[in-house]
């Protein structure tokens, strides 16, 4: 999904990338985490009611992946607070983060019940999407005619394209990709969503097609150069396959699976 989902905290990421590693970061004791988030509990001692210092804890320890502590945290300031729309809403993000689907769907009906954000109900739309739940679509069309702007209405499309594509209704699915990308031409996923239709009914040449033109709009994505390799190798053309599997590697070293493709091609 796109990034609207997501809170990122990037400089409490790169200060916690330190933490040993053969432990699980709930595991650690205080002693043990990075400096500045035993700086943050240190000034929590001294400031317990501060609501800003509390947060700044919890998305320390969410960055650091301690997502129990985080969820102590969270759940202390609702205790406090129980109709603050924000803290329902992180509380969510974090459900999310620790794979908790039901309690992220619980936290963010809370938080739609006191104040219906588009951000939380696009959030939730989400999830019962992938869960084959129609409830999607009904939250998807009540932002819809909120009628706040194009990004808004191209995640609207987007999540109701996942919901027809998890349910088997793969027309319906690719139109509503097709109105994502008329609303935002860079909405990457769209173009992987509606490949992958195409891919999995073995309609190889159109998904190709369709991974073709979203690196033609975005050069630097990685994902979609793996894709094309996949339908180049499927087509048995081994020569583009090799060329777009490096590509993606280059742009994300990370990718095995295009290491792996490699490795198999190069020894045929």
């Amino acid at each position: 999904m796109k990034s609207w989902r997501k809170l990122i905290f990037l400089f409490f990421f790169a200060a916690c990338t330190n933490e040993p590693k053969n432990k699980v970061p709930d595991s650690l004791q205080k002693e043990e985490l990075p400096a500045p988030i035993q700086q943050l509990y240190s000034n929590l001692d001294k400031h317990p009611d501060s609501v800003g210092l509390r947060i700044r804890l919890v998305n320390a320890l969410d960055s650091l992946g301690a997502f129990q502590k985080a969820m102590t945290q969270m759940d202390s300031l609702i205790r406090k607070d129980s109709l603050n729309y924000g803290l329902w809403y992180r509380k969510a993000l974090l459900q999310e983060n620790i794979h908790d689907t039901t309690g992220a769907l619980r936290s963010y009906r809370y938080a739609i019940r006191i104040y219906p954000s588009p951000d939380a109900m696009l959030a939730a739309a989400n999830l019962l999407a992938e869960k084959k739940d129609s409830t999607a679509l009904l939250l998807c069309k009540q932002v819809a005619d909120f009628r706040i702007g194009r990004e808004y209405t191209a995640h609207c499309s987007f999540i109701s394209g996942v919901f027809y594509a998890r349910t088997g209704k793969k027309e319906k699915a690719i139109e509503a990709f097709n109105k994502t990308i008329i609303n935002d031409l860079n909405y990457m996923e769209a173009y992987m969503e509606k490949g992958f239709i195409y891919y999995d009914n073995k309609k190889f040449d159109e998904a190709l097609r369709v991974f073709q033109t979203a690196t033609t709009v975005k050069n630097t994505y990685a994902d979609g150069y793996y894709w094309m390799a996949k339908c180049n190798e499927t087509l048995n053309n081994k020569t583009e396959a090799v060329a777009n599997y490096q590509k993606s590697l280059t742009l994300d070293p990370t990718l095995k699976e295009a290491s792996s493709a490699l490795q198999r091609l190069n020894t045929k």
